[in-house]
């Protein structure tokens, strides 16, 4: 039988069924690559011609491709071939003591087996805008599968070093050519990218970077019904707006990223007699 009192209470626990992505393996990784070949326009290439004093100013990740592809005779293992592509802007020395800067792209390429588990299933769904009549789109419906997803999160790799080298030089590191290089990346240059037999600038890159594997899963989780706040929205005094300011708790975890949540709140005489969260 049902019990009342709890189908009444606001605040009753269910369990739901959730469509969602579950995370099936993970890693990590702080990679070096040495001597990675940086693309150049036609103007980065004759400043490189005309000196070998460069420093690298910035680098900023533009774009990535990664490819799953299945491990032979070990079902449920996948092979993800990455590429991040990286914009990085050049500080040249010219005579008389003229700085000029240029841009360019390097291409580096990393390789991950993880566990994605095996999917076989088609999966089927209805558009959002769908009007419930068959139409030319395949009566609002897309076609799917339950394959795993790859995901990499890294930030902007630090340059380690950057110097010029002559042509075909054996430790190079080239995982493409300009011709592989997708056209949005290369519009992100002001310039044609160009790929001459002359000297090559070459740069270090250290990359930290997490890489998961995801697959689409339905989790059984407990929910509780949608419950109104009891705080109140505060205003600013428009006579006394630094009233509202010394309640405001101090935003140590700006300053210090690592600080556990809960730390920062204000030692004010009022919240230590209210509490603010803080043990």
């Amino acid at each position: 039988m049902l019990d009342n009192k709890n189908c009444s209470s606001p605040h009753q626990k269910e369990n739901i069924c959730i469509d969602t992505y579950r995370v099936l393996d993970s890693c990590r990784d702080k990679d070096c690559y040495e001597n990675v070949k940086v693309y150049l326009t036609d103007f980065g290439e004759e400043i490189i011609e005309r000196t070998s004093t460069i420093r690298a100013k910035c680098a900023k990740i533009i774009s990535s491709y990664i490819d799953v592809v299945d491990v032979p005779f070990n079902r449920g293992f996948y092979q993800l071939n990455i590429k991040i592509y990286t914009k990085i802007t050049f500080e040249a020395c010219i005579c008389q003591g003229n700085v000029q800067e240029f841009e360019g792209i390097a291409v580096v390429e990393k390789k991950v087996i993880l566990f994605g588990s095996e999917g076989n299933v088609s999966v089927f769904k209805s558009e959002l805008n769908g009007t419930g009549f068959c139409d030319e789109h395949s009566c609002n419906s897309t076609q799917t599968n339950n394959l795993p997803i790859a995901v990499l999160e890294t930030v902007d790799p630090i340059v380690l070093n950057v110097k010029v080298i002559e042509p075909h030089h054996h430790k190079i590191c080239c995982c493409c050519c300009v011709d592989d290089i997708p056209d949005h990346i290369k519009c992100k240059l002001n310039g044609r990218l160009c790929d001459r037999d002359d000297k090559a600038l070459v740069v270090s890159l250290g990359f930290f970077s997490v890489v998961k594997i995801e697959s689409p899963a339905q989790l059984l989780v407990n929910a509780i019904e949608y419950n109104i706040p009891d705080k109140e929205c505060v205003t600013a005094c428009e006579n006394d707006p630094c009233t509202l300011f010394r309640t405001m708790s101090f935003p140590i975890g700006e300053f210090s990223p690592y600080i556990p949540q809960g730390f920062g709140c204000s030692v004010s005489k009022k919240d230590k007699d209210n509490g603010c969260g803080c043990k």
